[in-house]
């Protein structure tokens, strides 16, 4: 099997490089967490992984991956993320928008609210320019609204 990139796996190599990442909870208003690095680099054109290291609101170091791709039989971006923070696996099934820089990846997981029950999550990369990108994780709500959850500033280093 050979698989060559697509137009769409050439959108996410603008993720490649090295970042430091600035979040803000939404619940912890005022309150940012110290900076993370992420480093993110290319599987032969078709798939994106981005590793991050950063300390977590409680001193410890926390890391993440997320790996994404293409999949040109479904029209639709795939991927995976996983954290040392957690024991779930979030599988990602998502779009680019009509604006071409904001790719919006559904999930999902655990309901942190309501423990035993899951819920709908939404992760929204927007691409501000080459050296600057925002991600943003929202919860859907019982009445069916998005609710931000966190933010996080990517700064190409």
């Amino acid at each position: 099997m050979k698989a060559e990139p697509q137009e769409e796996h050439r959108w996410l190599e603008q993720l490649l490089g090295e970042w430091e990442v600035m979040s803000q909870p939404s619940t912890d208003a005022g309150q940012s967490q110290a900076p993370w690095t992420e480093n993110v680099r290319s599987m032969q054109g078709l798939w994106v992984v981005c590793e991050g290291q950063g300390t977590m609101p409680d001193g410890r170091i926390g890391q993440s991956l997320m790996t994404l791709g293409f999949n040109p039989e479904t029209n639709r971006y795939v991927g995976t993320w996983v954290g040392s923070m957690m024991t779930h696996m979030w599988i990602y099934d998502g779009v680019l928008e009509d604006d071409g820089k904001t790719l919006t990846l559904n999930c999902e997981g655990p309901d942190f609210d309501r423990p035993g029950r899951s819920a709908r999550y939404q992760d929204v990369i927007t691409v501000i320019d080459g050296d600057h990108r925002r991600l943003t994780a929202r919860v859907q709500t019982e009445d069916g609204n998005w609710k931000e959850i966190m933010a996080a500033e990517y700064r190409r280093r």
